[in-house]
């Protein structure tokens, strides 16, 4: 990844907001845009606007970053990632995390589609994501090393942050939402899994799959951003499913769950808000 790019991008961002100071950071994956909606927006700015960032190149993404708050927390929300697929290497894909390390915030809430391996996760579950599998062909860390992103060999034993999750698990509870926990497995697309593969996955521990979320995992945690994940279940995986496997499903479940999804993360906000 392009240090320089990463740097003009958060250097592009403070000078057009200059009194933001997030406290935390929401990346929304597919579907999952209009939950910025419920936040109140101060400011936006569209990702080809940003250096290094550019338009998002998968329905389902906005392609926004929005200064936000919600519960006295303000928030940069980024409406929609960049993908490792999309074959534009990794300095898109790490610039949210970078951005958000150095504009000072201290946590970051993933967010994700996924198709479900587990038998009882069913389209239009929420999953928690306690840990993850990268089946991905590189690490974003790969390359020389650079002191930003933490040690060499960064550790890995707890990703995503428990205080989090817990409250995470808080708000689904005081909403009377079902929300289920598991191990995401991220592979690089852009194909969808082959019935084989999923038969692997589910003997390697993973309980859905996806395309995406690991790499800013493994970002965030080497850079010592607390980090939490939530995956929308928005499909039978391959060879479950007993029909094709398509992006419209996907868009179409994230669509039916939106209330849910937004509802959520509003009650995980003000969770935040009370410590």
């Amino acid at each position: 990844m392009k240090r320089d790019i990463l740097e003009h991008a958060s250097e592009t961002v403070r000078a057009a907001w200059p009194q933001c100071n997030p406290v935390c950071g929401l990346i929304l994956g597919s579907g999952w845009s209009d939950v910025a909606e419920a936040f109140s927006i101060r400011e936006t700015m569209n990702y080809d606007e940003i250096p290094g960032l550019g338009a998002a190149g998968v329905a389902g993404h906005a392609g926004r970053l929005c200064w936000a708050e919600y519960a006295g927390i303000e928030t940069l929300i980024f409406q929609g990632r960049r993908h490792w697929y999309e074959g534009v290497g990794w300095t898109p894909v790490a610039l949210p995390v970078f951005m958000l390390n150095s504009l000072g915030a201290e946590s970051v809430i993933l967010t994700n589609a996924a198709g479900g391996i587990r038998e009882d996760l069913h389209p239009g579950d929420l999953m928690i994501i306690d840990d993850h599998i990268n089946n991905m062909p590189e690490n974003p860390l790969a390359g020389p090393h650079d002191d930003f992103w933490g040690l060499r060999f960064a550790d890995q034993s707890t990703v995503y942050d428990r205080s989090l999750t817990a409250k995470i698990e808080a708000a689904a509870m005081a909403l009377g939402q079902h929300i289920s926990r598991g191990v995401y497995l991220a592979s690089s697309g852009p194909t969808y899994e082959t019935p084989a593969e999923v038969r692997a996955f589910r003997a390697w521990g993973a309980d859905a799959v996806g395309m995406s979320t690991v790499p800013e995992a493994m970002l965030a945690n080497a850079a010592g951003l607390n980090v939490a994940g939530i995956s929308c279940i928005t499909n039978y995986a391959a060879g479950i499913s007993k029909e094709p496997l398509t992006h419209e499903e996907v868009t179409e479940t994230t669509a039916k769950a939106m209330p849910k999804m937004k509802e959520l993360l509003l009650t995980f906000w003000k969770e935040l808000a009370d410590g």
